[in-house]
């Protein structure tokens, strides 16, 4: 259960354990563990086992599928299965069951994939904890008292307790790289662009057009899971694809040393702590005593122009989905003539209602940030970075999220600056990978970003590995590892399945 996907679809491939059997080691560990974590919400249990069933027939005969024949995995709650329901974690879609899978998830089921559940996430995917009104509160697997991130924080913490063998998750604002930060495990932001993203909820049920930045990607247990799920994801949509096709390039080097990496750990704009910063200095010095060559002086962009960029876009990405009264009441409040000087929160007010005008002129500012990224990779090949600037935080659901806080090195600072590090990758474009590497003074996981050039996506996942190997990559939660993981039948006897819990 624990194994990486690329494992299991082998020991599936040479008939060392069938789709059934690991279905079913996955629907008992989720009985066992999720009461404490509550990653997975809803199950298709009797689907997916009859699936799996005829996966195995299939191998039986000599049929192979594809890469992911027979694999059980969960989908993100925000992104639609066909008879399975998906909620988004919102009160008024508790009942939607899709008629058509979103097209990412049409090409997992056409490489093998067995779907067999969903995992939690924030309410319309709007935080960077899992908790909405339908399902509660998603834990982190390493602390029950911390948030296991947001807004794909049931996908992150299923990888890690071992309750699927796979998660697909999405992101716009670090919603798969703050939950893999926080929960010890491996994810992918891709190129934008470049994995389907229809489907997905927000926005609503049935729209064809997706949202700038967003992007749809997989979460894993190693590096080579998302090089995996990758080949399968990647691709023009359905439409494009009757001209177009996508050849991502192989990794630019085949070894550590051969790589060109800067490293960015800090920066006052954004401050991360002491004991993250530390965990990532080793990193950085493990991976140099492994012959990498390493510059900590290099920067791109300046940070605090790309993530009033990236703010100025999200604001602008999210406000068709805002009912009028919303963008009325923000217009109401935020006074006229805008000027470079005024502070980022009002520009950002003004972005939610600004003129298409203003908006291609912001896109402008996007590719002449993008521009210096690619110059920058000319000189190297990856930037590693933060996630957040601290481990994952404990659980805080007061209702205003501008109100939060974090503590960094014993400051409050905003709670909003959990997006400033990966909105650097987000603005313009950019693959980005987390990898874990190391866990802090309490025991609690933290992951380093990769950020390559666009459309190297492979060249991030390659030197995420590079990093997984030097610093230990994936490990076991605690929650995952109780001894008294069997939960007792109702009547007093042995352990048993409650599908119908989860259905």
């Amino acid at each position: 259960m624990f194994q990486p996907v690329t494992e299991l679809a082998g020991a599936l491939a040479r008939r060392e354990i069938s789709s059934r059997e690991l279905l079913e080691a996955y629907l008992e560990n989720i009985e066992a563990v999720n009461p404490a974590v509550n990653a997975v919400v809803t199950l298709d249990a009797d689907a997916a086992l009859a699936a799996a069933g005829t996966a195995d027939a299939a191998r039986a005969s000599g049929v192979e599928v594809g890469p992911l024949h027979g694999v059980p995995m969960t989908i993100k709650d925000s992104i639609e299965t066909a008879g399975i329901r998906t909620t988004s974690g919102s009160p008024d879609l508790a009942e939607h069951v899709p008629s058509r899978d979103a097209d990412a998830v049409a090409r997992l089921r056409a490489a093998g994939a067995i779907i067999f559940g969903k995992t939690n996430l924030p309410t319309l995917a709007m935080d960077w904890q899992s908790y909405n009104p339908l399902f509660g509160v998603t834990n982190n697997p390493w602390d029950e008292t911390r948030a296991a991130g947001g807004s794909s924080g049931g996908s992150a913490a299923a990888i890690a307790a071992g309750l699927t063998g796979l998660e697909l998750g999405s992101d716009i604002r670090g919603s798969l790289r703050v939950p893999a930060h926080f929960c010890g495990v491996f994810a992918l932001k891709p190129t934008f662009g470049i994995v389907p993203g229809r489907g997905h909820i927000p926005g609503p049920p049935g729209v064809l057009s997706g949202a700038d930045m967003g992007v749809l990607g997989p979460l894993g247990r190693s590096a080579e899971d998302l090089d995996l799920a990758l080949g399968v994801l990647a691709g023009a949509d359905p439409v494009q694809a009757k001209a177009w096709r996508l050849d991502l390039p192989p990794p630019r080097a085949e070894s550590l040393g051969e790589y060109r990496i800067a490293a960015w750990l800090d920066d006052g704009y954004c401050a991360v702590d002491g004991a993250t910063r530390s965990l990532l200095h080793e990193a950085v010095e493990a991976l140099r005593g492994a012959g990498g060559s390493i510059d900590e002086s290099a920067r791109p962009v300046g940070i605090a122009e790309a993530h009033e960029v990236y703010e100025r876009l999200f604001a602008a990405a999210i406000s068709a989905g805002m009912p009028d009264f919303v963008l009325e009441a923000i217009e109401a409040s935020t006074p006229p003539g805008a000027t470079e000087d005024d502070p980022l929160a009002l520009k950002i007010a003004r972005a939610y209602s600004q003129r298409h005008r203003d908006w291609i002129l912001l896109h402008e500012h996007r590719l002449q940030l993008s521009a210096r990224w690619a110059a920058f990779f000319q000189d190297y090949d990856a930037l590693l970075c933060p996630v957040t600037p601290t481990p994952a935080i404990p659980h805080d659901h007061s209702a205003d999220l501008e109100s939060r806080t974090i503590l960094v090195d014993g400051e409050r600072r905003s709670y909003l600056e959990q997006s400033v590090w990966s909105s650097l990758a987000g603005a313009a474009y950019l693959p980005s990978v987390v990898v874990p590497v190391g866990r802090s003074k309490e025991g609690l996981p933290v992951g380093m970003q990769v950020i390559a050039p666009h459309l190297e996506d492979r060249t991030a996942i390659d030197i995420a590995k590079q990093i997984g190997q030097v610093t230990g990559g994936y490990q076991v939660p605690p929650l995952a590892q109780r001894a008294d993981r069997a939960v007792p039948a109702a009547d007093g006897g042995h352990t048993r399945r409650r599908e119908s819990v989860w259905t």
